[in-house]
Formats: C-alpha cells, structure tokens, sequence
C-alpha cells in the first residue's frame, strides 16, 4: 500500500513487534547460521505452518537488542493470551482473510462489473473486520504498551473522515445495488433482459396455498444456484444490458472501484501481519501445554547469572508428543563466576538435547516470547555461535580436523565476552590425546574471553578445567546402565563416558552381552 498521509489529530503508531522502528529486521534478513544446530528451523517451520501468506520468518529470523524491547514484546504476548483479546485477533485476521481474497479476485477477474462488485464486498468486509476489532478490543484489559498504543490509533481511524467516508460511499452503494431488479427470459438459444419493476411477489402466498395438498416426501424441483466468483461469457453479457437499465448505479460502482484501490490503510494492513507472529507462536504452545509441559516468561538481563527450570528441547517435544512419548526436563544454573558447563555422559544420553536446549531457550528470550519451562533467568547475549558436527565438504579441500580447527578459529575470532557458544563433540574425528589437547586450547581461550559456554563431551578431563567450570553428567539408571534417563544432573564426571562409548563400539555393555547370553 502506499503511504496516506495521517489525518490531523490522529496518534501515531508504528508496531506491536518493535517499540522503536530501527529495531525492525532489513529486507535482507536471513536465516542465522546456528538455526540448523540448534533445530530452531523445525520450531519456526511448526509455528509457521499454515500461515505462509504473512510471510512470519524474518521476524523469527531478527532477535531483538535490548531488555526494553524484550519486556515490549513480552507485555505483548501476555495480552495476547487473554482469551478475549485472542477472539476479537482471530475473528479480525478471518475477516482480512477474505478481504485479501476478494481483493485479489477483483484484479484477476476479467469482466468490469465482476470485478468492480467482489471489490466492493471487500471494502464492506474491512469495515465489519475493523469496527468489530475496535469493539472486541475496547471491552479487554490490555496491559501492554504495544497493543494500548494501536487501540488508540484505532479509534482514531475509526473516527476519521477517510474511513467513515469510505464506509458510507460503501454502504449507499451496496443499497443502491439491493434496488436493481431485472428479469431474464429465456426461449431456446435466446436470452432477454429487461427492466424488472418492482410487485408483489405471490411466490409466498402460493407455496402456503399448496402446502396443505403435500402428502409425505414429494421431489424438490427447484433449481439450485451455485455461487461463482467468476462470470461466464454469458453472464457477462446479462451484466452488460442490466447496466443500460440502471446505468447511474453501475457507473458509481466503477468508480469506486477505480477511486479506492488504496482502502487498506497500511497500520492495520501490518497490524494484521505482526499479530500472527505472536498468534503462530501461541498456537504451539498450547499444543505443546496440552501435554502438561510448561511455558514461562523469561527475565532476560545483562546480568552474567543463568537459571533454568523444567525446561527442554522444543523441537523435540512436538515430535515427541505427536508420537505419544515422554517429554523429559532438565533443571541447570550457572553463579557467581561459572561460565561453562561441560557435559559428559553416555551416548544417546541427552546430552545434545540439552546443549539445544540451552541454546533455544536464551534465542527465543531474545524474540520476546515465553520459552520452555516453569522459570527461567537468561543472559542477554549479543551473538549465538554454534559447533555441532558436520559432513565433509568436499569443495573446501579440508579434511575433517582441519574443518573443524578451521571453524573454531573463526568462532573464537568473532565472540565477545558477551557471546554463547555451544559446542557438540567437537573434535572427536582424532584421536582421544589430540583431542584433550585442543579442547583444553579452546576452554583456555573462552576462559580469558569469559562467555557462556555449553561443551558437550566424552572426554572427562575437561569436567574440571577451570574454576569456571562446572560438570554435568547424562545419567543412566542404575539397576541397568544400558537405559538413559535422559536426566541431565549437576555432578563431577564419573569416569563412564569413555568407557562406555568404547563399550558399545565393540559391543561389551551390559545390554549387548546380556543379549548375546539370552540367544
């Protein structure tokens, strides 16, 4: 649309995804290199589903700066929650649904007068969705800035000479339209049109004259109408000689048509497109509730303290509550000066769960929406970067170690002490000495660099690197070490990781023995 100057007394209102308007993403916002790893792709793909007419992604793909902008959105989102708030949203973007469709039709059509009459259903249609979201809106409790400021814009629009005029002119039209009367007479391969005056119509009387000779069920013969968008050639024809009968009528549907084509006004038109955001998000959430997981509202600071409770892998909870399995949390903090946790464990322990999940939660937190848990307390990072394992690249011409010392440097020479990093059995295509040695060169640099770091890991040594460090281990049920708990506790190393890795490798845990002994 463009851009219609703001009538004199109108308050002014940009979003209710961004207070202030440089916060919002550029048009060449892509998809952050990290999204992959961290299966964040899979949970934009599931909140977006079905909505890929507003184009949702770039906002999932620009996570905001500052606390200010987080609690803004954050107010947002509440507000969105109360159910009555969500009903007057949901019945308003159903609406603009089909304005959007009529409008679109009324340029594909081909017939004038087709095209001119959808036009006009929308333009009826948007005045309905508009005052119906006033009135849905008025009658709530908004707590948020956001949604405060765009109710008085609103009302303001409502009021206005633009939108009241357009209604009226809309309106008188529609009327004058319900006047026409024509009637249609057709004899073999001719039709005739002529003036129909207005009567009395006896369709009625007759239909209660016959109705007490009707014995049982008898045949419906009359003749059912379906509803086309489009005119056939013939239809076009009956449009054209009903126009010559009611010629004023017709000419002031053109020219509505030709004089309103910018009726949309552009704060409501991205109102509509910045509400589905926090919709989409909602959406899956209360899928995800459904099965008893939770939601909360981070505090989100610059503060270098880090809580998390119940929380889990979000990606993984939808695939799993679909398959009807258990979902399992995991609790984790860092104080005072802990800045990394190193995971160890057995494989297919949980372990890459839950770096993903640390690097989930701290990214949604940036995008102002509630994450998975019963509480949490994040960091305000500047940038995520991530490591998880990655096939060969055959055009870089580096082997597997080198690709990986390659992209560590780069990870190292980009982070602040304000960065995340998470790190995922980095280095296990050498040997277990080559190993220890340049992880410990890695810990050493995000040590001196003292960001938060999640090292997942099957080399125990590195559970005590540091004053910094902290150890947590995947756990395994202890009546039967070859069953994961999927729990993810604070403990020291407990010398199992590697050994059962190398255990499994040859098929000598207890399990795979048990296995062969029962054959």
């Amino acid at each position: 649309m463009s851009d219609i100057p703001r009538p004199k007394g109108m308050k002014k209102f940009e979003s209710i995804l961004f207070e202030n308007p440089e916060d919002r993403p550029g048009p060449d916002v892509k998809m952050p290199d990290f999204f992959t790893d961290l299966n964040l792709d899979q949970i934009v793909e599931a909140a977006t589903f079905g909505k890929k007419d507003y184009d949702l992604e770039p906002f999932f793909y620009a996570p905001l700066t500052s606390s200010d902008a987080i609690e803004y959105r954050q107010k947002v989102m509440k507000d969105i929650e109360n159910e009555e708030v969500l009903r007057a949203v949901e019945t308003f973007t159903e609406q603009m649904s089909k304005v959007h469709r009529y409008s679109n039709m009324a340029l594909k059509l081909y017939h004038r007068y087709n095209k001119a009459g959808w036009f006009l259903e929308a333009v009826l249609l948007y005045g309905e969705a508009v005052r119906g979201l006033l009135k849905g809106l008025s009658g709530t409790k908004l707590g948020s800035k956001g949604l405060g400021r765009f109710l008085g814009y609103l009302r303001d629009y409502v009021r206005s000479e633009r939108f009241t005029s357009l209604m009226k002119e809309a309106e008188s039209l529609k009327s004058e339209l319900k006047s026409v009367r024509y009637c249609i007479r057709i004899k073999e391969s001719n039709v005739r049109v002529s003036r129909c005056d207005p009567g009395e119509d006896y369709s009625l009387e007759v239909v209660r004259t016959f109705e007490r000779f009707k014995q049982g069920d008898v045949k419906d013969y009359t003749i059912k109408m379906y509803r086309r968008n489009g005119m056939n050639h013939i239809e076009a024809r009956i449009a054209e000689c009903v126009a010559k009968f009611y010629p004023e009528e017709f000419s002031h549907l053109e020219r509505f048509y030709s004089e309103h084509g910018d009726f949309l006004d552009e704060v409501i038109d991205g109102f509509e497109r910045e509400v589905q955001f926090y919709v989409a998000y909602l959406e899956l959430m209360r899928e995800i509730e459904r099965s008893g997981l939770e939601f909360c509202y981070p505090e989100v600071s610059s503060e270098k303290e880090i809580r998390a409770a119940d929380t889990y892998d979000l990606a993984l909870a939808k695939n799993l509550i679909y398959r009807n399995e258990q979902v399992v949390t995991n609790d984790f903090y860092l104080a005072g000066r802990e800045r990394i946790i190193v995971v160890t464990g057995p494989n297919q322990g949980g372990k890459t769960t839950f770096a993903r999940t640390f690097g989930q939660i701290h990214y949604l937190a940036r995008l102002g929406l509630p994450v998975p848990g019963s509480s949490a307390k994040l960091f305000l990072y500047d940038r995520m970067f991530t490591h998880f394992e990655r096939e060969e690249d055959i055009t870089t011409m580096r082997g597997k170690l080198e690709d990986d010392l390659f992209r560590v440097h780069e990870i190292l020479e980009e982070a602040t002490p304000n960065s995340i990093v998470v790190m995922n059995e980095t280095f296990s295509s050498t040997t277990l000495q080559d190993a220890v040695f340049l992880s410990r060169k890695v810990m050493e640099e995000i040590d001196r660099l003292d960001m938060f770091c999640v090292f997942v890991t099957f080399m125990d040594e590195l559970a005590s690197f540091s004053e910094k460090t902290i150890s947590m281990v995947s756990t395994v049920v202890p009546e039967n070490p070859s069953e994961r708990t999927y729990k993810i506790v604070r403990k020291p190393a407990d010398g199992l990781a590697y050994a059962i890795s190398i255990a499994e490798k040859h098929r000598l845990t207890y399990g795979q023995i048990k296995e062969r002994m029962d054959r």
